[in-house]
């Protein structure tokens, strides 16, 4: 029999990815451990190892396949001793082998239950003719036969027809008809349908005409985005607070510092706002924190800073772990080794996810203060604005000094008011005298 080979989860939020790249073709030996193929998930590409030996004998979706559910089978490996002919009438099973075996249905002798499964596909339909072949996968047998189910009263919603497990279920959750032959169910009550979209003119709805607009297609970091940020605006009671911060002390320490470096070193204002930010978490205990939603709170032992990273397409987070614990010079190495593999999508999962706070920094931009969305299951991002020249009282006098401005956006179910602006004054004191972050 064929081995299934499945579509991976290669993290623990991939529900779907695309099918990039086949670097097996059919006909191609394939050994335990051999790559055999790139998936493109929600933030990266990520190469997909064999775990059988065989042979590739039908590669089942093909390069550049988008929207590949996690389990789907993507292609099938013969054994050693199988050849081509063990693919005729074989139907893949979706997450286990559903080989195509037929068997007789034994002619019913007594009229059997009607039943009937929610919309859209029915579980349950009249008898079939006796004599009629039935395809049903091992599983779905197995159950019918310890519910009693003849399979010949129920109607296959698997591939071909083929009655599955949840066919099955339907039919043991119906209410059964009596020992007499049923009239036909009446068809169950249809869900209110959406709104129609037209794909030649999808905003046709808004009164905009498909002439004045082109349409691209989203790819998957931006649709998973989507979803992702789309959730948490709405379901995480958000509430920002800003401060200002003087940094004419910052930027004369990262230019000491870069005078006195090894060759090759080279400091950033992000990189000490990275180390500033994980230090405050440490100052802060309680500002480290994450909403479980059993209505517990999760307080981290680590400063796990995830820095928003621009790539095409959108955004991707790689993390600097335990950055209050990490020199200067080594958070620079590291943020630039990770935005540069970021953009090439070859970060891996755990460089990317698990982070316990988040940093967006658009001050490159010109962007003097913003607020960023909270990104689950952290508490706390800090939006970073632009460094610029202004006016301040120092002393009771009138001066000119370079401030930055800084939001800080929360999730008040772990962070009130009162520790976030604990975090901030944390933070800025490490920014505004940022020897202390040496000590």
């Amino acid at each position: 029999m064929p081995i299934e080979i499945l579509m991976p989860a290669l993290s623990p939020t991939m529900e779907e990815g695309t099918l990039s790249t086949w670097l097996k073709k059919e006909g191609d030996p394939v050994s335990s451990g051999d790559v055999i193929a790139e998936i493109e998930t929600d933030k990266a590409t990520m190469e997909v190892e064999a775990v059988d030996e065989g042979v590739m004998g039908k590669i089942l979706v093909e390069e550049g396949s988008e929207g590949v559910k996690v389990n789907a089978v993507i292609a099938l490996l013969l054994d050693e001793d199988e050849d081509a002919s063990a693919l005729e009438g074989y139907t893949p099973g979706g997450a286990a082998p559903a080989p195509t075996d037929a068997v007789e249905a034994p002619a019913p002798t007594a009229p059997v239950p009607a039943a009937a499964a929610p919309a859209p596909a029915p579980a349950a339909a009249a008898a079939t003719p006796a004599g009629e072949r039935i395809k049903a996968s091992p599983l779905a047998k197995r159950l019918a036969a310890d519910a009693g189910l003849d399979l010949s009263a129920i109607t296959g919603t698997g591939p071909h027809g083929r009655i599955v497990k949840r066919d099955i279920e339907a039919a043991k959750s119906a209410p059964a008809a009596g020992t007499q032959p049923a009239a036909a169910p009446a068809p169950a009550a249809a869900p209110e349908a959406a709104p129609v979209i037209d794909a030649d003119e999808p905003l046709a709805r808004f009164g905009i005409s498909a002439d004045r607009y082109e349409v691209k297609k989203a790819d998957g970091i931006t649709k998973i985005a989507a979803k992702r940020l789309s959730e948490s605006f709405r379901d995480v009671p958000h509430f920002p607070l800003n401060i200002d911060c003087t940094i004419d002390g910052l930027l004369k320490f990262r230019k000491q510092l870069n005078e006195k470096a090894p060759e090759g070193v080279k400091v950033s204002v992000n990189d000490i706002l990275i180390k500033a930010s994980g230090l405050a978490l440490k100052a802060v205990p309680d500002a480290n924190a994450s909403w479980i939603e059993d209505g517990r709170i999760a307080l981290h032992k680590h400063a796990d800073v995830s820095v928003a990273v621009a790539i095409e397409g959108g955004l991707i987070t790689p993390i600097i772990a335990d950055a209050d614990q990490k020199g200067l010079a080594q958070i620079s190495a590291e943020m630039k080794d990770l935005a540069t593999r970021a953009r090439d999508r070859k970060l891996k999962p755990e460089e990317y996810q698990g982070g316990t706070f988040s940093l967006s920094n658009l001050g490159m931009f010109g962007i003097k203060s913003f607020a960023s969305i909270i990104n689950p299951p952290q508490g706390m991002i800090l939006s970073v604005g632009a460094g610029e020249e202004r006016a301040v009282v120092i002393d009771g006098a009138l001066a000119k000094a370079t401030v930055m401005t800084v939001t800080l956006t929360c999730d008040h179910r772990v962070v009130d008011g009162a520790t976030g602006a604990r975090w901030l004054q944390a933070f800025k004191g490490f920014v505004e005298d940022p020897m202390t972050m040496l000590m």
